[in-house]
């Protein structure tokens, strides 16, 4: 017997990449194909705004993202953060060179949380300092694939 072909549509895949941008560090985290999970990548230590643009174009090339997740700062009364103007400009910049859309994702408490989970990984706080904002990334892109998965 031979297999038949069906005309089932595969589950759309989608990669996101997601930044959880400091004024020193920009914390990166993408989505697994199917945008279940996501994953920690690295922490890029800002430099210049070409040179911090230059680096993130790669990573998105390289995981062929399809969409740019920002983690946007917040005042705890919902009034967005100080940088969030810059950061807002610097996904805009990404997004419009790659050709993807970009969402912004309430980053309130998430540094606070990821910080949380490294203490009880009981990593030291050298090594905390060296991925937290990784971490952030990671909680921001999770909770928006939730969210994602949940309104389908």
């Amino acid at each position: 017997m031979t297999p038949q072909k069906t005309d089932q549509a595969r589950p759309r895949e989608i990669r996101i990449l997601a930044l959880d941008v400091g004024e020193k560090r920009i914390g990166l985290a993408v989505s697994d194909p199917l945008g279940i999970t996501a994953q920690g990548l690295e922490v890029l230590t800002r430099k210049d705004p070409p040179t911090d643009l230059a680096r993130l174009l790669e990573v998105a090339r390289q995981y062929q993202v399809q969409e740019i997740l920002v983690g946007l700062p917040r005042h705890l009364d919902g009034r967005p953060g100080q940088q969030a103007e810059a950061i807002l400009a610097l996904a805009r910049s990404l997004g419009e060179t790659l050709g993807v859309p970009v969402t912004s994702w309430d980053e309130r408490l998430t540094t606070v949380e990821a910080e949380r989970v490294l203490v009880r990984a009981d990593l030291s706080r050298r090594r905390r300092r060296q991925v937290v904002d990784q971490v952030a990334a990671v909680l921001i892109l999770q909770s928006y694939l939730e969210y994602r998965n949940l309104s389908k």
